[in-house]
């Protein structure tokens, strides 16, 4: 996949002020500060589109990126950052909550990481839920630079077993600082692109 095209279309924080569009959208979710922002930048070869932050927690809405005037990635807040307050932990869980029960644009949702830790208790809830509603998901594991290329297999079988996935090998391993697995996540996108147009 050539990249040719990516901007910020929009912020939201309910489903009046979703872009209107029928493109595809794949939703990014994934902890905060596990790299959800450097993710989107590196795959679209651009270093600042996508606001990256020292601080967990600063994405607190639903931010919508343009790609290839074909399909947008949605940025979702992340979740499981314990310093922010309970009643805004509670207004991200409807925000996302309102996204995967109302939007019919939504084709896949790319869960994000960390290959160094074993997904947290949110991850495995978030898992469950995109399972439950038959959403395709792709887990990504971020930040695979840290961890030394003949290690990672022991890593990724960690996550899967957490996450309940029959394979790891179905799990991508990703690094924004060296672009390790950026080639064969634009192919996964290609492919859920593909799939999507197959059934229209």
């Amino acid at each position: 996949m050539i990249i040719y095209n990516a901007e910020y279309t929009a912020s939201a924080v309910n489903q009046s002020q979703y872009p209107k569009h029928t493109e595809p959208e794949i939703a990014l979710a994934g902890r905060s500060n596990v790299g959800k922002s450097s993710l989107i930048n590196k795959f679209i070869n651009r270093k600042n589109l996508a606001r990256t932050g020292n601080t967990p927690g600063k994405t607190q809405m639903l931010n919508f990126y343009h790609i290839n005037d074909a399909f947008y990635f949605v940025d979702l807040p992340g979740y499981g950052y314990a310093k922010v307050s309970k009643e805004v932990h509670n207004k991200w869980g409807k925000m996302m909550q309102e996204y995967f029960s109302t939007r019919e644009n939504l084709r896949a949702v790319i869960q994000i990481v960390d290959i160094r830790h074993k997904p947290s208790l949110e991850d495995q809830e978030m898992q469950g839920f995109l399972r439950n509603r038959g959403i395709p998901v792709l887990v990504v594991a971020t930040k695979s630079d840290k961890i030394a290329r003949g290690q990672w297999p022991k890593y990724l079988k960690a996550i899967a077993e957490t996450l309940e996935l029959p394979d790891w090998h179905y799990i991508l391993p990703y690094s924004a600082e060296n672009g390790a697995g950026v080639e064969e996540l634009h192919q996964a996108v290609e492919e859920i692109l593909d799939e999507v147009a197959s059934e229209e």
